[in-house]
């Protein structure tokens, strides 16, 4: 059996983990063939695949990116992508696909599997572990840790300059990033998308915090929204997925806690550099069992599903599932962490 596989959307720590382990067991204990499509998506559709091997794999696990590239192409989106993947995977003879992504790229996946039986296994990637079908993804932890060591470095400047430092995170729809480092790393403020915030109720934090000597931290997640006016953003462009492309949020909240209160502030957009770099050890084992159990599922021949954690298992649900809502933040969680606000 020859196996394709593909890593799309935005890169992430531990691709390179799933890759390897799915190669590793593969070849080891079921002697099967692999080839990587370059590119997520657009590999598929334009055919440019690489052998993957275990000496090709070797030495990946601590790396971040993915070997095999990524991309945010939607060949559904493309004319006779569906027919143009089909031929390519009868033409590189590729009997069975193991697709690693987020919502767009698994929902792709769902879509062949289902509608026109391409045989696929997702895998979960997202910083933004918002996937409601597992209870974390890998990326998000290095994330995290990522965004609280920058809020650490933060606090001290902003002390000695008692100046407001407004840390814009990642976080389209769902808060996660900013909920777990904000509270880890003692933000005074955390605003997240599922709760538009009030920017009054923002610079009263902001003051009571001054008030007690201390500098603020505000910790943003890029998609948060006020509660008069919509999306804060730099630009209007989209990509494939028709998302448009987010940013922005954090320098005009700067602008008007400045404005409002009177008190210097300054922005820190961390960006991709929270999906850079080494993954940590939890996301390197959290990957790793996940590139096992896909393999396993392309061998017991079930198609269709996703690989997800649920509590220390891994279990296998349907991609449509795995991908029919988003995982957000509970207000009560939310509000739990409100007592460390101003």
């Amino acid at each position: 059996m020859r196996v394709g596989v593909l890593t799309g959307g935005g890169d992430c720590p531990g691709l390179n983990a799933v890759i390897r382990a799915i190669v590793r067991k593969g070849v080891q204990e079921y002697g099967y063939d692999f080839i990587g499509f370059r590119d997520g998506w657009r590999g598929a559709l334009e055919g440019e695949p690489v052998p993957l091997s275990i000496p090709a794999v070797r030495g990946i696990l601590p790396r971040g990116g993915t070997i095999i590239g990524s991309s945010r192409t939607n060949p559904l989106n493309v004319e006779h992508g569906v027919r143009r993947i089909r031929d390519n995977l009868a033409k590189y003879e590729v009997d069975a696909l193991v697709t690693i992504g987020g919502e767009d790229t698994l929902g792709v996946a769902a879509t062949l599997s289902d509608e026109y039986g391409i045989p696929c296994v997702g895998v979960p990637k997202t910083i933004d572990n918002d996937l409601s079908a597992t209870d974390y993804t890998f990326g998000f932890d290095t994330a995290v840790n990522i965004a609280t060591e920058a809020i650490d470095r933060l606090h001290t400047t902003a002390e000695s300059h008692m100046r407001v430092l407004v840390v814009e995170v990642m976080g389209r729809h769902a808060g996660w990033i900013a909920l777990h480092s904000g509270l880890a790393g003692g933000a005074n403020v955390i605003l997240i998308p599922e709760q538009r915030f009030d920017i009054d109720q923002v610079c009263a934090w902001v003051t009571s915090r001054f008030r007690a000597s201390y500098a603020p931290i505000v910790v943003v997640a890029e998609g948060a929204m006020p509660a008069e006016g919509e999306m804060i953003l730099k630009d209007e462009s989209h990509d494939s997925f028709g998302h448009v492309r987010l940013s922005g949020v954090g320098e005009w909240l700067a602008k008007e806690i400045e404005r409002r209160t009177g008190k210097e502030a300054r922005t820190t957009v961390l960006g991709h550099v929270q999906r850079g770099g080494t993954p940590s050890a939890f996301d390197r084992w959290l990957a790793t069992r996940f590139g096992l159990h896909a393999i396993e599922a392309v061998r017991d021949g079930d198609f269709g599903v996703m690989v997800a954690l649920r509590g220390t298992d891994i279990v296998r649900v349907p991609i449509a599932e795995a991908t029919a809502r988003l995982k957000t933040v509970d207000p009560a969680l939310y509000a739990e962490v409100g007592v460390f606000f101003g």
